[in-house]
């Protein structure tokens, strides 16, 4: 992790961690280019934070990847998780992964292959195995196209709505585009409402699913029992 570069957000929940207390404020000078791990530990070491625990608050940080999300006016349309797992996945990991991707999103998904290239789609729900010079790394991605779609149809409702009421006052004949305009709008806000409701707790779903697919593959194997010769005794 020595070449590894935090940013503001990763530097708080390292010292966090580290600290084992509530997410804390950076204790530093924001660096565009982020920080190394050495920075961090000496960092700790100025707030009286060992650098052994510095070092096991950025790798728990890591193993658990980087989660992020897509917004429309402040509500999560999408969501996203990128973890390294710096080591190559086997065909035979590949395809357990696949099973707990079926298992955990509830859905058939279909699987290719391009190259050094993994991925399984189920509509606009992703997950992505890519090459990088320190083994494979899994994105998981997808957005609620739906509520996308109709969020854009109420708000282009609302637009015209507007934009009708300004022309209407310009000519002196709002009064008579009222009940349309209060049409357009109702319809607006429908189309909106309808994208809308319930996208905090889909999020909260999709990210719990995320969660469990990282959780099965940074953790370690339990050993296989060694299988025992068997009895000549019969």
């Amino acid at each position: 992790m020595s070449g590894r570069r935090y940013n503001d957000e990763e530097v708080a929940a390292i010292f966090a961690r580290a600290a084992e207390g509530p997410p804390l404020p950076s204790p530093y000078a924001s660096r565009d280019e982020g920080l190394t791990l050495a920075d961090l530990q000496e960092i700790g070491r100025e707030v009286g934070i060992s650098p052994e625990a510095v070092a096991q608050a950025a790798q728990s940080l890591d193993q658990g990847g980087r989660a992020g999300s897509q917004s429309l006016l402040g509500l999560p349309i999408g969501v996203h998780r990128t973890i390294d797992l710096n080591r190559w996945l086997t065909e035979e990991e590949w395809e357990h992964l696949v099973v707990q991707l079926r298992e955990v999103f509830d859905a058939r998904g279909t699987v290719s292959s391009h190259g050094s290239f993994r991925q399984w789609t189920n509509g606009n729900l992703q997950a992505l195995l890519e090459p990088t010079t320190a083994g494979h790394r899994l994105r998981l991605q997808t957005v609620k196209g739906s509520a996308r779609a109709s969020m854009g149809a109420g708000l282009a409702a609302l637009g015209v709505a507007v934009a009708v009421s300004v022309a209407s006052a310009a000519g002196g004949h709002l009064g008579n585009a009222v009940p349309g305009i209060v049409f357009l709008s109702l319809v607006g806000l429908g189309f909106f409402a309808n994208g809308a409701l319930g996208l905090l707790s889909w999020a909260r779903v999709r990210r719990r699913q995320m969660d469990a697919i990282v959780a099965g593959l940074t953790q370690p194997a339990e050993p296989k029992s060694p299988e025992l010769p068997p009895d000549p005794r019969g």
